[in-house]
């Protein structure tokens, strides 16, 4: 039986990167310095807990400076390694270049089981991890700031922003040193969403340029598209919620660690998301087939695939057998080098995740911004705003008034003019600002050029001419 070579998941970055910068004209010096990864950081730290001290491996991985401070989240995952904190970090550069978010890349990592640990020891874990990081700046508002991952979230953020607060008494931009708050520690109001709300956006986008869409192989809107999401977490439930709700589409298929649901009449995501909740897991769920080979179903027919959870579920071993004609990257490198060149082969669209998954740090700019501005958007120009919407609509009703029955305004009319945009709108208008922009840039390329061949190559093309154009500009 002959093994199948697959890249690593930091080979398959390097791989993509290198794809891209050969359509390129940079210098060799300067290809070299946007590649390589400036600075990773690994700290050993124990923790007394339960009558003996625990010894704990975390990383910091800075990629790229040309933008400080450098933006990436912390994962808490047995998995976690150097090779990989080091890919992602790369990820986050090109991902900020790409959706123009002022950042330079970087990420983080501990190695551990969340899961075995109760909230008090979490919490202690977690503040001696941030005070390893902040004493040396790896957590700082002008020059690192971090943000939730796999397996850590508001919670976790929340600990890490009080401890740099704790350690930086006089900070008084102490909460922008990390993004992902709760919001009654500093966050923003759409950032627990955001990513899931960025991959909706994309496909929205997406869907709004007919020659892409013909590309795939499809046609028409996302309306009644099926479409399987493999990882119901944060980022798979609110984009499969978000499509099936808002979108009208058809959430066949949902993939979890206990198997997968499948129906073709379509899941309801909701009841779904509270039965892992109770359960824990999606066995037993009485509205659609359950199989405890989970991965065969990213291998059913369906319009849309969304691996929304680990790196490399889509590699050599099963790319010819997956049927989806488009497939949206939720998590960080789901597809692998090898089995991209596969399904660009077989004709497969993939939206890539250094732009799919870019509404969390789009929202983390955000966020950051309204830390630093010490004031939540809207809240000077809201009322503003509905006081000259009520000239409109006094006049409106003048109007009324005199034409009588000939004309009148529509019954929610005046409510829905009169609102003025609060936090929520804000934030929801600016992803959908940025994920527009974002994949208007790689569709240019991936259509004005010749030797473009696939959304993931413009992307890479995109960020790496804008990390070069910061890094000229330095005088590099």
């Amino acid at each position: 039986m002959t093994t199948i070579k697959e890249p690593s998941f930091r080979e398959s970055v390097d791989l993509m990167f290198n794809r891209a910068a050969a359509l390129m004209d940079l210098p060799p010096g300067l290809e070299e310095k946007i590649r390589v990864c400036n600075a990773t950081y690994t700290v050993r730290f124990g923790v007394r807990l339960r009558g003996q001290i625990h010894t704990f491996t975390g990383y910091r991985s800075v990629h790229s400076e040309h933008m400080e401070p450098v933006k990436g989240g912390i994962r808490y995952a047995m998995a976690v390694n150097q090779d990989e904190v080091e890919a992602l970090a790369a990820l986050m550069t090109y991902k900020c270049a790409l959706v123009e978010a002022p950042f330079g890349g970087s990420k983080g990592g501990l190695r551990i089981d969340p899961r075995k640990y109760e909230e008090h020891e979490l919490e202690q874990i977690t503040r001696r991890f941030a005070y390893e990081l902040a004493k040396r700046d790896l957590i700082n508002p002008s020059q690192n700031v971090p943000a939730p991952d796999m397996g850590t979230g508001e919670r976790e953020m929340a600990w890490i922003a009080d401890q740099y607060a704790r350690m930086n008494t006089t900070d008084i931009n102490a909460r922008a040193c990390v993004t992902g708050k709760p919001l009654n520690a500093g966050g923003i109001s759409g950032r627990v969403e955001a990513t899931g709300r960025g991959i909706q956006y994309a496909l929205r986008e997406f869907f709004r340029h007919p020659a892409d869409v013909k590309k795939a192989g499809l046609s028409g809107s996302l309306d009644g598209k099926r479409v399987i999401v493999q990882g119901l977490g944060n980022v798979g439930y609110h984009a499969a919620k978000f499509l099936s709700e808002e979108d009208g589409s058809l959430i066949v298929g949902i993939i979890e660690r206990d198997g997968a649901l499948y129906n073709p009449e379509g899941i309801d995501v909701e009841a779904v998301h509270q039965w892992i909740a109770k359960h824990g897991g999606v066995k037993g769920y009485p509205d659609a087939t359950h199989t405890a080979e989970g991965p065969a179903v990213l291998e059913e027919e369906c319009d849309i695939l969304i691996p929304a959870a680990l790196e490399g579920v889509i590699n050599l071993s099963n790319a010819e057998r997956i049927k989806a004609p488009l497939i949206i990257e939720a998590a960080n490198g789901p597809v692998t080098a090898g089995a991209d060149e596969v399904l660009r082969k077989k004709g497969t669209v993939i939206i890539p995740d250094m732009y799919a998954n870019a509404g969390g740090v789009t929202v983390s700019y955000f966020e950051w911004v309204k830390n630093l501005s010490h004031i939540r958007f809207g809240r000077m120009q809201r009322r503003q705003e509905e006081a000259r919407h009520e000239l409109i609509v006094k006049e409106l009703e003048r109007l009324d008034r005199y034409l009588g029955d000939a004309w009148s305004m529509s019954p929610d009319f005046k409510a829905k003019y009169l609102k003025g945009a609060d936090e929520l709108e804000l934030v929801r208008s600016g992803l959908d600002d940025t994920m527009r922009i974002a994949y208007q840039a790689m569709s240019e390329v991936w259509h004005d050029r010749d030797d473009v061949e696939d959304l993931r190559t413009a992307a890479y093309i995109v960020s790496i001419d804008r990390v070069a154009k910061s890094y000229r500009a330095k005088g590099l």
